[in-house]
């Protein structure tokens, strides 16, 4: 969002956005922890971001949608259970209002997860 203070960590980034808002961040950090459960917490890019053998997932707020970047590889294997989702090459926007796709969420991290660990 325009105008968010930089954050030093995920706590701070999230409390910058409204409620409604937080809870849809949070759910979405809680499926990627869980998902990923060796994954280290950072921020980089000035946006959260989950690590485990190198940069595993990206996610960020903004005022209409939630962006989540699993890279071009992540996107691309999902990319027709993306569709209904507006995307590009390594992000998704997931719309506020709806519910997120956990189950493809999900199964992006897992892939994401083994994905790293085949290059480490």
């Amino acid at each position: 969002m325009p105008g968010r203070p930089k954050a030093d960590s995920i706590d701070e980034y999230i409390a910058a956005f409204p409620p409604e808002t937080q809870k849809v961040l949070e759910a979405l950090r809680g499926l990627i922890k869980a998902a990923a459960p060796g994954a280290t917490e950072t921020i980089s890019y000035a946006i959260p971001t989950f690590d485990l053998n190198g940069h595993l997932v990206h996610f960020a707020g903004y005022a209409r949608h939630i962006g989540f970047y699993p890279t071009g590889r992540g996107i691309e294997a999902f990319k027709d259970e993306l569709k209904p989702y507006k995307s590009g090459k390594g992000s998704v926007q997931f719309p506020l209002g709806r519910p997120l796709p956990e189950d493809l969420i999900r199964r992006i991290v897992e892939f994401r997860v083994e994905e790293n660990a085949a290059k480490a």
